[in-house]
């Protein structure tokens, strides 16, 4: 896997968009990086970009974008919501694959030389990139925002990590670090009142409010023996908030920044800021993502919902992210695509899923035409995909059977289980083929020289050994499959135990038929170790799966007779 950043620069115009595409196409012309969102604010006057690639060409792309929003953007014309104290206000980098938070900090330390040096701006590092701990906090690094920055740049204290200590009216200063995935979430408000709105924000943000004598508003700041205000901590660990009028909505918003998704996952302050604004009499009308989100975030903000319903979290993840964008009313305001939303769907190769993106009826006909590929292996996967999806039925139509009420996680697990397997003989299908172009693709090097041959040799081997894996992994998922095919048949919804008996059939179908692409792929392959390790255990499973397949039919049988 090659390392990947991604890079979230918060741009303060989002009124204009002519003048943020200037900057995003400078991002697009980096080779290496792909572009993943623009969100525009118009009441915040703020654009957040979201790309990601590798950490050479996220710098060098970072640097451009900045350098044109200098040019572009005029701070000292500037007005918006949100606080903000350069052209390029944030410049965070986040670790994606295969790179630790450490490296991600030195290409943001990289970046901020470059910048300060290059393009004469005032640059603070904050978060995991800061040098000093008072730093570390963007707060801190943006107190004062852009209006004190010529006071700020004089006082020795805040002297800029990189570049001029010097006021530049037109670009301002800019916050480059590297953080944890941020999601950054606003909740809507049935109210038009940012007071109200701010107080919910400090009911549940980590830092909370300070702690007053007398009326929790306007009485005295409380001091400590030292002199330092007293604060009564939020609700929430890991969560900055604010309240803010936004006029585009015509309502009052609760603006969150959770820092640690796995500290506080989005849905807990989705429910946490309900229950506040509810007993400060509002109530919440939904939400609203600015820029992306993980994909595990949404699974378990749907699994969280469906749970509370005492419902099966057994579905399809499409499913699922339905339930928590209705949930946690991301549609409120406006339509939510998850496919834009999403950082895992936004970074997807649609090659990757060339068969099982089609109709049935396309499948079969591929699979009927004059190319060699789908074939066996691939066919296999897919009926050994239908066995499992017939078994999760059964334990999802298991769990809200009436009368069974006490029983639904019994069956949400088994729902569960079956639909990770399927969900990875799903990606079998599809892997099965590529395997068969890699060996065509080595069958395909130069065989000149010696080397050449060598090399030609080399890569054969090793093509023909991931063609024998993709199968092998076919057998295992569809036999791991009967166990909760036997389980339906055996405790599911009587009413479909036919269904689990078809489903064994698929399961025994697709074992074998794997198990035959596995035999006529060996073959080729020199390594006799490897071959014996894989061809015994291939045939212990293929003995275990037809004494399975006949346990489950005679379970069906005895209940349908």
């Amino acid at each position: 896997m090659k390392q990947l950043i991604e890079c979230v620069p918060n741009f303060s115009e989002g009124q204009d968009m002519s003048l943020i595409k200037q900057i995003t196409d400078e991002i697009e012309k980096i080779e290496g990086v792909k572009l993943l969102d623009v969100d525009p604010g118009k009441a915040t006057n703020r654009t957040v970009v979201t790309f990601v690639g590798t950490p050479e060409s996220v710098v060098e792309a970072a640097f451009q974008a900045i350098k044109k929003a200098g040019q572009v953007i005029d701070m000292s014309k500037h007005h918006g919501e949100h606080p903000r104290f350069g052209a390029t206000d944030v410049c965070p980098f986040v670790p994606i694959a295969d790179i630790t938070m450490e490296e991600t900090a030195a290409y943001a330390h990289r970046l901020a030389a470059r910048v300060g040096k290059e393009l004469e701006i005032p640059v603070y590092c904050y978060e995991n990139a800061a040098f000093t701990p008072e730093r570390r906090n963007l707060a801190n690094c943006r107190a004062g925002e852009y209006e004190g920055l010529p006071d700020k740049l004089k006082d020795p204290k805040w002297k800029p990590d990189f570049g001029p200590a010097k006021f530049n009216p037109h670009t301002g200063a800019i916050a480059i670090g590297a953080r944890d995935f941020l999601v950054a979430y606003n909740v809507n408000l049935n109210t038009t009142s940012t007071r109200r709105a701010n107080a919910v924000a400090f009911d549940i943000r980590e830092k909370g409010r300070p702690e007053r004598e007398g009326n929790p508003v306007t009485g005295k700041k409380k001091l400590d023996a030292n002199g330092n205000e007293i604060w009564i901590p939020g609700a929430l660990k890991a969560c900055k908030a604010i309240g803010w009028f936004i006029e585009e909505y015509g309502i009052a918003q609760i603006s969150i920044n959770l820092t640690n998704i796995s500290i506080t996952p989005v849905h807990i302050a989705f429910e946490e800021t309900c229950d506040k604004a509810r007993e400060r009499g509002m109530r919440v009308t939904g939400s609203e993502l600015v820029g992306l989100i993980p994909k595990k975030a949404m699974i378990d903000a749907g699994k969280y919902f469906l749970e509370k319903q005492n419902r099966s979290t057994g579905i399809s993840e499409e499913e699922i992210i339905k339930i928590a964008v209705k949930s946690l009313g991301l549609d409120d305001l406006k339509p939510f695509n998850p496919k834009e939303k999403v950082i895992e769907y936004l970074l997807e190769d649609p090659s990757r899923e060339k068969l099982i993106s089609m109709t049935c009826k396309g499948f079969a006909n591929e699979t009927a035409s004059e190319s060699p590929a789908p074939g066996g292996g691939s066919v296999s996967a897919y009926i050994g995909a239908l066995g499992i999806s017939l078994a999760t039925m059964v334990a999802n139509l298991s769990s809200h059977k009436a009368g069974w009420d006490d029983r639904w996680k019994e069956f949400s697990d088994w729902a569960d289980k079956g639909q990770r397997i399927k969900d990875e003989l799903l990606f079998l299908v599809d892997e099965d083929t590529r395997a068969f172009n890699r060996i065509m693709d080595a069958f395909g090097l130069p065989k000149g020289s010696d080397e050449e041959k060598a090399a030609r040799s080399s890569a054969i081997q090793e093509a023909t050994k991931y063609a024998i894996d993709i199968p092998f992994r076919t057998m295992k998922r569809a036999y791991e499959s009967m166990e909760i095919i036997q389980a339906m048949a055996e405790t599911g919804n009587p009413n479909s135990v036919s269904d689990a008996g078809v489903g064994a059939l698929c399961a025994r179908s697709a074992v074998i038929g794997a198990y035959l692409n596995v035999k006529i792929n060996a073959s080729g392959v020199k390594d006799k170790e490897f071959l014996e390790k894989i061809l015994n255990e291939a045939d212990e499973i293929v003995e275990k799966t037809k004494i399975k397949e006949s346990d489950i039919l005679q379970i069906v049988q005895s209940k349908i007779s």
